[in-house]
């Protein structure tokens, strides 16, 4: 075969590589790209070739110009294989996450002619991680309504909000107070939605400063301040295609709230020390505890802000508002814990189901959680008392009488209906839910509402 021949060959083999793959010259320039490098960079090969490589703006390349010595790179001065994670920029301007290998190449004599460097895409490799990472942390939440649980009206109308929200483009913005959930409804809307397929990335907006949240939000480019020595890729490029999800957005700082603003408004943003405006089709999901109107009307929160976000409110009731939900908490977290612990620990006994009933949860959901976790460390099999819960939940005053509470008329007639279901009943509560036509549980939770003694009602 000739030279000509085999030239021939070998440029169609590279052409039909996966990987992008460069020849640099010694000088630094690019001499030769396949096919793969241009699909994956957004270059035409005539676009780069004879122009320096570091026109990919690698944020892991250690090239400097160093005074008094010739080689331009420190893959030149030690001719030592490199295999390295990092970020490129391509040519529309978007960073795209690669695993880069570099070698040197030499002649027979020993001259080093250049270097070879492949490309390989692992920017899917890098979502799906992200994806695994979330899904172990949610590992909890595997049942109920995408891992929503309760069954009470209240919650089931807003399992209608999330359907008819995921069905639509347009900002949500999820109200509730901490522990009750937030995280939830965001991850149901995206999954339910058309985005599903595409990324969903999240971000605690009280949990950083102004500099690392803006960061965190739009990215940084290298060398854009002390300490920048990579680029950073941006939640919300991250989240392009799909859904991005701010909890805590009355956390976020006037200045910031300019830029978000106008990323909703032009679908595009710049990273922080760069001047280069990236385009982004994402849907913006938004989560807060505090009270937003209260917060413009102190100067704390955009106005103009809140309009752009508030276009679908969906708002989480509290635990207490909806108690008729707690055995069915309970019993699912037991369940998991079971698992989990591997200890014989079957339920919870009466008087300690009617603690958790009564006590106001001002963690709500979560509360639940880590007081059953704080039981099945105590407890050692059977079932859980009341002495096996957390101080502030076996100690309630609420459990066993009634609440400092004033009952309007409706209060009283629902008691006085109730009463005289259990008289009916015999002080089956049971029996008076299906006089009353509600649920058994509901009956328990009124019982211990209007401070009811079962065996006074039975006497009478």
């Amino acid at each position: 075969m000739k030279e000509d021949e085999i030239n021939l060959y070998w440029r169609l083999i590279i052409d039909t590589m996966n990987d992008g793959l460069i020849l640099v010259g010694t000088d630094g320039t690019i001499v030769m790209v396949n096919q793969a490098f241009e699909q994956l960079t957004g270059y035409a090969s005539d676009e780069v070739i004879g122009r320096p490589c570091t026109i990919l703006n690698c944020d892991a390349c250690e090239t400097t110009l160093k005074q008094r010595k010739e080689k331009w790179c420190t893959l030149f001065d030690y001719e030592q294989d490199v295999k390295r994670r990092c970020l490129i920029v391509k040519k529309d301007g978007t960073y795209l996450t690669i695993l880069k290998n570099a070698s040197i190449i030499k002649n027979d004599q020993g001259v080093v002619l250049g270097a070879v460097e492949t490309l390989t895409d692992i920017s899917e490799i890098d979502r799906l991680d992200h994806e695994i990472d979330h899904l172990s942390r949610q590992i909890d939440n595997d049942s109920g309504f995408h891992g929503i649980i309760g069954k009470s009206k209240v919650i089931q109308k807003i399992f209608d909000i999330i359907h008819k929200a995921a069905q639509s483009d347009a900002p949500v913005i999820i109200y509730g107070e901490s522990g009750t959930g937030k995280e939830l409804v965001a991850r149901a809307i995206h999954l339910l939605g058309r985005r599903k397929d595409g990324p969903f990335v999240q971000l605690n907006c009280a949990a950083l400063n102004e500099a690392l949240l803006e960061s965190e939000l739009f990215g940084h480019i290298k060398g854009a301040f002390t300490g920048a020595y990579r680029h950073r890729l941006g939640r919300f490029e991250a989240a392009h295609g799909g859904d991005i999800f701010l909890d805590e957005i009355g956390d976020v700082p006037m200045s910031l709230q300019v830029k978000l603003l106008g990323v909703l408004e032009t679908k595009r943003f710049e990273r922080v020390g760069d001047h280069k405006s990236i385009s982004v089709d994402v849907r913006i999901i938004t989560a807060t505890h505090k009270n937003l109107e209260a917060l413009i009307a102190r100067k704390e929160f955009r106005e103009d802000l809140f309009f752009r976000i508030n276009v679908i409110p969906i708002h989480i009731p509290p635990l207490r508002n909806r108690t008729e939900d707690i055995p069915l908490l309970v019993n699912a977290f037991i369940r998991r814990l079971q698992t989990k612990t591997g200890k014989n620990i079957t339920g919870l006994t009466q008087e300690a189901m009617e603690q958790l009933m009564a006590y106001q949860w001002p963690g709500n959901v979560r509360e639940v959680k880590s007081a059953l976790e704080y039981a099945f460390v105590i407890a050692e099999e059977g079932l859980i008392n009341p002495e096996h819960l957390p101080r502030p939940i076996a100690g309630y005053k609420g459990a066993g009488g009634v609440n400092p509470i004033l009952f309007n008329h409706k209060d009283l007639a629902e008691k006085k209906a109730l009463i005289k279901a259990l008289l009916q009943s015999k002080g089956n509560q049971s029996q008076a839910a299906r006089i009353l036509g509600i649920n058994r549980v509901t009956v328990w939770n009124r019982i211990k509402k209007y401070g009811i003694d079962l065996k006074k009602v039975i006497a009478t």
